[in-house]
């Protein structure tokens, strides 16, 4: 520990999963100045990750909201590797992999080993609870849910969710870290789809039941949330850009989690998953994307 006030001074932030999370937040991190490493499990899934910050760096040029000399800088910041042992030269490593619990659970177990005793362990998990991955580790006071909302680089919240075992310094470290990152940090507690999901997906998953029962076609399910309720996109627009398998997986685990039938998933969002249409990622999902 060093710094003012014996607060931990971060000048690295891992990063695990170079996916559509994974860079947003890597980019972030690059941005604000501090060096990045970002892994995957092989060569190509990094580099498609890197490719995907250079665009969006492109784009902010384009859109005049950041200098070539910006995005040369942050590109600079930005190490890759396949290989997680890596991960031991940051004080920070954020777990950003498929929200899948098995692979999730494993990554914890290697970092734990990987990673300095000192080192915050964080994870943007969007459900799956903090304390579960807490236990796996050698160090539950230094792990944390950091969940970013997607795309990483545009949305302003980060939502900072704390389990039982989450000291107050890790989530003080955290939510400064947060503020560093340019974001909003808002703390939510260790329950089943935290803060944003628990009320953002059955929203989602009502929407689809109205389609599943003819309440009303996609086209006006949409609009009425849009004109009605003043939401930038409509929920079934949102779910395809989210992506149905996520927003399902999240279901399962609130509805797993509380044991509530109101939040049991529609059997049309499930349907849609098993025959891959996932959204935009896919090509289709409630709508047709080229």
């Amino acid at each position: 520990m060093s710094g003012t006030k014996g607060k931990m001074q971060i000048k690295t932030i891992g990063v695990v999963g170079a996916g559509q999370m994974g860079n947003g937040i890597a980019q972030v991190a690059a941005l604000s100045g501090l060096a990045v490493i970002m892994s995957d499990i092989n060569e190509g899934l990094v580099q498609r990750g890197l490719r995907t910050i250079i665009k969006s760096l492109d784009k902010g040029i384009e859109k005049g909201k950041l200098n070539p000399e910006k995005k040369d800088a942050a590109l600079g910041r930005i190490q890759t590797t396949v290989n997680l042992g890596d991960m031991s030269a940051a004080e920070v490593v954020i777990e950003a992999a498929t929200e899948k619990e098995a692979l999730k659970f494993q990554i914890f177990r290697e970092l734990d080993v990987i990673c300095r005793p000192t080192a915050i362990l964080a994870t943007n998990t969007s459900s799956i609870p903090i304390g579960r991955i807490a236990a796996l580790t050698q160090r539950p006071d230094k792990v944390i849910g950091m969940h970013f909302m997607n795309p990483a680089p545009v949305m302003q919240l980060v939502e900072v969710i704390r389990a039982l075992t989450t000291s107050y310094e890790t989530f003080e470290v955290i939510r400064d870290l947060c503020v560093k990152f340019g974001k909003t940090p808002a703390e939510a507690s260790d329950y089943p789809g935290f803060l944003i999901n628990r009320i953002l997906i059955p929203m989602i998953n009502e929407a689809v039941y109205c389609l599943y029962q003819g309440v009303g076609t996609r086209e006006n399910i949409d609009l009425v949330m849009q004109l009605g309720a003043n939401h930038p996109m409509g929920p079934l627009a949102l779910a395809d850009l989210i992506g149905l398998d996520t927003c399902l997986a999240i279901m399962e685990t609130v509805f797993n989690g509380f044991g509530d039938s109101k939040y049991r998933p529609c059997p049309l969002l499930r349907r849609y998953v098993e025959a891959g249409w996932l959204g935009r990622k896919t090509g289709r999902g409630f709508y047709e994307y080229n």
